[in-house]
């Protein structure tokens, strides 16, 4: 018999982006028990779309990516029951997702998925779970919680420079300095916030830009720093939030 692999997300960066933007926004706010089931339920979302995703890009085993896609998706809606009925002003945040996901889709579609627009409306569709989690803990619209996703979105805006800058976009000049400046933005931004200490865990982007932007690297060493990168942010952000 066959042995059947579990389908998950390959790309290491989505795991941070889905987890990192809702932790830091519900710690800023207030945790409840809520959270659980809505983390869950938007884990569970985010690996529904990988299998989906590929069921638009190949056309071989694609019973099997919708097969577990479908499981994953009725998981995330399972989860989402107890959340919605307690919480039912949640259901506002489903058009501004489905905006994003026809994007990621679009792109998926035309095989840019690489395409810049596409990383932007990514970020911004996890910076939305980070959001409901923020006001899922007592918060309220406003300028704390737009701060909050602001760092979160700088941040991982920041990685899409940088990895670009090491691969994709190694040779090209005028990216290189894009990402630099980017970072140096990301730097000075949090200084005219509430927050002016969130600047501390963009150093560490900025110095890894200016040191190996434009270098050749091997895959394993950037995502190591990735993770330290991450992990350095979540830290701090907790703190400083």
């Amino acid at each position: 018999m066959k042995k059947t692999s579990v389908v998950i997300p390959r790309e290491h960066g989505g795991w941070a982006m889905v987890s990192m933007p809702f932790v830091i926004a519900m710690m800023a706010s207030q945790p409840v028990l809520l959270h659980l089931p809505l983390f869950l339920a938007w884990l569970f979302l985010y690996l529904a779309s990988y299998p989906l995703l590929q069921a638009l890009k190949k056309t071989t085993k694609r019973s099997m990516w919708l097969a577990w896609g479908a499981g994953y998706a009725a998981i995330a809606f399972l989860c989402l029951i107890p959340v919605l009925l307690k919480e039912p002003w949640l259901f506002w945040f489903a058009p501004v997702l489905a905006v994003l996901i026809t994007v990621n889709i679009w792109h998926v579609r035309r095989k840019s998925e690489r395409a810049l627009l596409n990383d932007i409306c990514a970020i911004l569709l996890f910076c939305t779970g980070g959001a409901a989690a923020f006001m899922l803990g007592g918060g309220t619209w406003g300028r704390e919680l737009a701060e909050v996703l602001l760092f979160n979105f700088l941040y991982f805006m920041g990685t899409v420079f940088f990895v670009k800058s090491v691969f994709r976009e190694r040779k090209n000049k005028h990216w290189i300095v894009y990402a630099v400046i980017y970072h140096v933005i990301a730097i000075v931004v949090p200084l005219f916030t509430l927050h002016p200490w969130m600047c501390l865990p963009f150093l560490y982007p900025l110095v890894k830009t200016v040191i190996y932007a434009g270098k050749q690297m091997k895959p394993m060493k950037v995502g190591i720093m990735e993770i330290i990168g991450s992990v350095q942010f979540l830290i701090l952000s907790l703190i400083l939030l």
